[in-house]
C-alpha cells in the first residue's frame, strides 16, 4: 500500500478539521430543516442522460468535465457533477409532484467534475442543495435565497455578497437571444465558442477569457429586456427580499454555469477568496422537470459549497467547530480499574457525556496526556490505592484541583460536573 495517495484534485478530510467540516455542513442546512424542507438521498451516479439533458449540452460541465464511463452492462453512466438533476430525476420518478405543492427537499453529498486543481476548485467536493419545486412566486423565489442568506450568517459570515439578475422567461428570451447571436456575430470569436454560441448564446457570456471578456462591454442584457411578467415577477422578488432584511447587488452580467436557469438567478460570492469567489449559488429553473420527462412544474433552488465555505469561514478567522469533542477523560491504572473505566465510559456517553478512556498499556503520564490531548475538561483517574479506598480521583484538567469520589457516585458526580 505503500506510495498511494488520494487522487489529484481530492482531499481527505480529517480531524480535527473534519469537526468544521461538520460544523459548516450542519449550520448551512440548520436553516432548510428549521423552513420545513424535507431529506433526499440520491446516487452519487445516474445514467448520463440525466446531466446532458439536464445542466445542458453546451456547457463546460457536460462537453468537459463529467466523469462518464460505461458499466458492465454497457449503460452510460456518469458521476454527479451537481445535485440539481439527480434530485429533479428522483422527484418524477416517484411522482412527488402529486402531492401538494410546493415540494420542499435537501440534500448534501459529492460531485464530481474534471478540471484543473487550484485553489478553491476541486474534483471532487461536496454541495448543500436545496430545491423547492412546483409554484411559481416570487414570495418563493425570495425565501430560497433568504435561506441561503442565514446559513450564511448563522456561521458569522459578514464578508460575503449576494448578487441577483432575472434571466427572464419563455416570453423575452427568444427575442433577446436574436439581439444577443447578432451582437456576437460581429465579434472576434474562435470556433468552439461559436459553436457554443449556435446552442445557447448566454454562455458566451459567462466566459472567463481576457479577450472574449474585453469585446462584451457593449452586450445587450438580458435583464433589460425582460416581457412585463418577468419584470413584474423580479420586482416582487426584490420586494419580499427587501421585507426579509436581505441586501443584494445588481448583476445584470450574472450567467450561472448550467443552463437550465431562468428568471430569479443569483450568486453568493466571498470577498476574502481572491478570484474563485463563489460559494454557491442558483435560481429558478422552469423548464428542467419538462426537459427530465416530467410534467411541466416549475422550480427554483440552490447549491452551496461546504468546502469553498470552510474556506470563506477561515479567511475571515472564524472559530467554527473547534469546541472540544469530550468532556470527560477516563484513565484507569490496571486491569480491574479498566473495568470501571470502560462501565463508567459506556454510563456517560449514554447520559449524552462526551467521553473517553485510555487504550494500551500506558502508564499515569501517558495516559494524562492524553487526557489532555482529548480536550476534556475534567479527568477521572482510578488506580490500586484508590480501588482499595473504594473512590476514584476527579480532577479539574484547568484548574488543577482534584478530589476523590466514592466509586458509587462517579457518575452523578462527573454528569453535574461537566454537564453543568
Amino acid at each position: 500500500m505503500s506510495g498511494l495517495t488520494a487522487p489529484k484534485g481530492t482531499f481527505d478530510t480529517l480531524p480535527p478539521d473534519s469537526a468544521r467540516f461538520l460544523a459548516v455542513r450542519d449550520t448551512l442546512t440548520a436553516p432548510l430543516r428549521r423552513a420545513g424542507y424535507g431529506y433526499v438521498e440520491t446516487p452519487v451516479f445516474e445514467e448520463t442522460a440525466v446531466f446532458s439533458r439536464g445542466v445542458g449540452e453546451s456547457t463546460d460541465v457536460v462537453t468537459k468535465e463529467m466523469y462518464t464511463f460505461d458499466d458492465r452492462g454497457g449503460r452510460s453512466l456518469t458521476l454527479r457533477p451537481e445535485l440539481t438533476a439527480g434530485l429533479m430525476r428522483a422527484f418524477i420518478e416517484h411522482r412527488l409532484y402529486d402531492a401538494a405543492l410546493p415540494v420542499k427537499l435537501w440534500t448534501v453529498g459529492s460531485a464530481f467534475r474534471y478540471e484543473r486543481p487550484q485553489a478553491g476548485r476541486y474534483r471532487h467536493f461536496t454541495q448543500v442543495d436545496m430545491e423547492a419545486l412546483g409554484a411559481d412566486d416570487p414570495a418563493l423565489d425570495a425565501e430560497v435565497v433568504a435561506l441561503g442568506v442565514q446559513g450564511f450568517r448563522d456561521l458569522g459570515l459578514t464578508d460575503f455578497e449576494l448578487l441577483l439578475t432575472s434571466l427572464g422567461d419563455a416570453t423575452c428570451r427568444p427575442q433577446y437571444r436574436e439581439l444577443l447571436v447578432a451582437f456576437l456575430e460581429k465579434l472576434d470569436l474562435d470556433e468552439d465558442t461559436r459553436r457554443r454560441a449556435e446552442i445557447n448564446p448566454l454562455r458566451v457570456l459567462d466566459d472567463k477569457r481576457p479577450e472574449v471578456q474585453a469585446q462584451l462591454d457593449d452586450a445587450p442584457l438580458m435583464v433589460d429586456h425582460l416581457s412585463d411578467s418577468t419584470r413584474a415577477h423580479y420586482d416582487a422578488v426584490r420586494q419580499h427580499l427587501t421585507d426579509l432584511g436581505v441586501h443584494w447587488t445588481e448583476a445584470p452580467r450574472l450567467v450561472r454555469g448550467l443552463d437550465y436557469y431562468t428568471k430569479t438567478t443569483f450568486e453568493f460570492v466571498h470577498r476574502g477568496l481572491g478570484a474563485q469567489s463563489a460559494i454557491g449559488g442558483g435560481g429558478r429553473y422552469d423548464g428542467l422537470s419538462a426537459a427530465l420527462g416530467g410534467p411541466d412544474v416549475s422550480g427554483i433552488g440552490y447549491a452551496v459549497g461546504v468546502d469553498r465555505t470552510l474556506l470563506a469561514v477561515a479567511a475571515e478567522g472564524l472559530d467554527v467547530g473547534a469546541s472540544a469533542g469530550v468532556q470527560a477523560f477516563v484513565v484507569p491504572l490496571g486491569a480491574e480499574a479498566k473495568r470501571v473505566a470502560v462501565r463508567l465510559v459506556g454510563q456517560l456517553r449514554a447520559a449524552g457525556i462526551a467521553a473517553d478512556t485510555v487504550y494500551g498499556d500506558r502508564g499515569l503520564k501517558g495516559a494524562m496526556k492524553a487526557a489532555d490531548r482529548s480536550g476534556a475538561s475534567h479527568a477521572v483517574v482510578v488506580g490500586e490505592r484508590d480501588l482499595a479506598a473504594g473512590v476514584g480521583q476527579l480532577k479539574d484538567l484547568r484548574t488543577g484541583e482534584q478530589s476523590a469520589v466514592p466509586l458509587g457516585e462517579l457518575f452523578d458526580r462527573v454528569r453535574a460536573t461537566v454537564g453543568s
